[in-house]
C-alpha cells in the first residue's frame, strides 16, 4: 500500500499505530466467513465430516487473506479517520 495517495497526496496512516484497530476489523470479516463457509456446507453438501469444514475454512480464509488485508484498512480509513474518496481527483486517462 502506498504511504499516501499519488492524486491527492492524502497520508494513510493519520497516526503511529493506526491500523492497529484494522486487525480487528479484519477478524470479523474472517469470523464472517467462517460462519458462510459453514453454513454453505452444512446445507450443501449435507453436513460433511469435520475435516472438510476445516480444510474449506482454512483455504478459503488463507486465499482471502490479502483481500482482507485491504479492506479492513480501507473501513478503518473510512469510518474512523474521516478520510473520503473523492472521485475528481483522480487522472483520467487520455483518449
Amino acid at each position: 500500500m502506498y504511504e499516501d495517495c499519488v492524486a491527492c497526496g492524502q497520508y494513510y496512516e493519520p497516526e503511529v499505530g493506526f491500523y492497529w484497530g484494522a486487525m480487528y476489523i479484519s477478524y470479523g470479516f474472517s469470523t464472517g466467513i467462517v460462519f458462510l463457509t459453514g453454513v454453505l456446507l452444512y446445507y450443501l453438501a449435507n453436513d460433511p465430516p469435520v475435516w472438510v469444514y476445516v480444510t474449506a475454512v482454512a483455504a478459503i480464509v488463507v486465499a482471502l487473506t490479502p483481500l482482507l488485508f485491504r479492506y479492513a484498512r480501507v473501513v478503518m480509513l473510512y469510518f474512523f479517520a474521516g478520510i473520503r474518496y473523492d472521485s475528481t481527483l483522480v487522472s483520467r486517462p487520455s483518449s
